[in-house]
């Protein structure tokens, strides 16, 4: 399922997102970093694919042409929402 990385609405997303694309609801671009399967806060220039150029400002198009729309699953989901991953039973036994 896709969804926009700031109004967490659905994003039905039949082919390749334009550049210039915009979310139906809060109209932040869809074309992001922030909605990119390859952003990843804590990678080199937090994207995950080697061979793609930086891009300062991740919540804005951009010309990316490695960009692949985010597959978010119902965990992150629900993660956002209340602000705190679902509970793992293991977090209990491994504590810091």
């Amino acid at each position: 399922m896709n969804v926009c990385y700031k109004c967490k609405n659905k994003v039905d997303v039949t082919e390749k997102i334009g550049r210039t694309e915009t979310c139906p609801v809060c109209d932040v671009d869809l074309h992001c970093c922030l909605n990119c399967r390859f952003h990843d806060p804590g990678a080199y220039n937090e994207c995950c694919e080697a061979q793609a150029e930086r891009v300062l400002d991740k919540d804005r198009s951009n010309f990316c042409d490695y960009f692949s729309f985010k597959d978010t699953d119902t965990d992150e989901l629900t993660a956002d929402v209340s602000g705190k991953k679902p509970e793992n039973p293991l977090d209990e036994l491994f504590k810091k």
